[in-house]
């Protein structure tokens, strides 16, 4: 069994993932409210109950590693730390940047049109945003801190506007700023905000996907991505 976490951000979503037959068992996606510490654990707990799936069953743990607030990233990766060390085996850990998460549900459909890019993002706060280019032929990619762009909504719509892409679908926590910037981009497809909320069953199933690839990190060298200073 696989349990994935993710607080990076606002949201707070977790996951159990029966690898053996590639299947997601059950998830739970809340707004966090800033309220992850006290909370995640608690539902952790609460999921895997509901789903009668005991503790030493977890054999693999999947969690966001970031860009996201600096508390939020650091309480899953502290968690999945402290379940790793409390399971009688030590499990298969698999750490994925954020915005992996918000693109992976897209990449399938975008890969039936020619040329079409994913663009992933998240709010950074203060009227600013992350984000991350994704070609439906790698859906294994994960992306270094090189990999990732910060800015303005402005400066997020010029970055689209200079891009050569074909296509290019806008997904994940997009502002009204950013809708206004990028939708009347003639190659830009602002997607359904009800998706902007990332869903740790997506983190499963992609984790599950980079483990079996030999993708997999350790619960030593788990550690946060951080685009700027905390």
């Amino acid at each position: 069994m696989l349990l994935a976490l993710d607080t990076a951000t606002a949201n707070a979503s977790l996951a159990v993932y029966d690898r053996a037959q590639n299947k997601l068992l059950g998830e739970m996606t809340w707004d966090g409210r800033r309220r992850q510490t006290q909370d995640l654990l608690v539902a952790a707990r609460a999921l895997l109950d509901l789903l009668e799936v005991a503790p030493d069953r977890i054999t693999a743990l999947a969690v966001t590693t970031g860009p996201g607030s600096f508390t939020g990233v650091r309480i899953a990766i502290s968690a999945a730390k402290g379940i790793g060390l409390g399971l009688p085996a030590t499990p298969a850990v698999i750490g994925l940047p954020t915005l992996c998460v918000t693109a992976a549900p897209w990449l399938t459909a975008a890969g039936v049109q020619p040329s079409t890019l994913i663009c992933a993002a998240i709010q950074a706060g203060r009227g600013r945003y992350n984000w991350a280019a994704f070609a439906p032929e790698e859906p294994l990619f994960r992306p270094a801190v090189a990999d990732h762009h910060a800015g303005s909504a402005a400066e997020f719509a010029s970055w689209l506007e200079r891009h050569d892409a074909a296509a290019i679908w806008l997904a994940g926590e997009i502002g009204d700023d950013l809708a206004a910037a990028a939708g009347p981009l003639a190659r830009v497809t602002v997607l359904d905000p009800v998706y902007a909320m990332r869903r740790a069953g997506v983190l499963a199933r992609l984790a599950a996907a980079h483990l079996a690839a030999g993708h997999a990190d350790s619960l030593d060298t788990l550690q946060p991505l951080y685009l700027r200073q905390p």
